[in-house]
């Protein structure tokens, strides 16, 4: 029994390991497209791979038996580049109307951060914060 646990054990850390391979592994199989390098990760159908733009990871897309898709949209797509074009559109998307609506914490969310984490900037807007005097309550 002990023997069939680490036998199992031992099979898995292999898997991960051909998982996690980088695109520049010796080991890894890649597919080099315009701008794009897959990098297969697993699967039979649909075929799993991460999709990096220079350096980075930007996100998996899948290969069916028809077409290829993203994850992001509901498009199939006839080629594994339009599924990459249409996943990094959606991230550059996603980054723009992330920024866009992010906003920085209130004065009063400021306070109640620990002040080890606090930034210079959310110090320097500590420094010029008076609360108003109606919502102060004795304790």
């Amino acid at each position: 029994m002990i023997t069939t646990l680490s036998l199992q054990q031992t099979e898995l850390e292999e898997s991960f390991d051909k998982i996690l391979l980088p695109p520049t592994d010796p080991k890894a199989e890649v597919m080099e497209i315009t701008g794009y390098k897959l990098v297969y990760v697993n699967g039979a159908c649909p075929r799993n791979y991460r999709v990096y733009k220079a350096h980075s990871m930007i996100g998996v897309i899948f290969q069916h038996i028809t077409h290829w898709s993203n994850g992001v949209d509901s498009l199939r797509y006839a080629e594994s580049v339009d599924a990459a074009i249409g996943l990094d559109k959606f991230m550059k998307v996603a980054r723009v109307s992330t920024t866009a609506t992010e906003q920085p914490p209130t004065k009063e969310e400021l306070l109640d951060k620990q002040f080890d984490s606090l930034t210079f900037e959310e110090w320097e807007r500590l420094k010029r914060y008076v609360p108003e005097t109606r919502d102060l309550v004795a304790a």
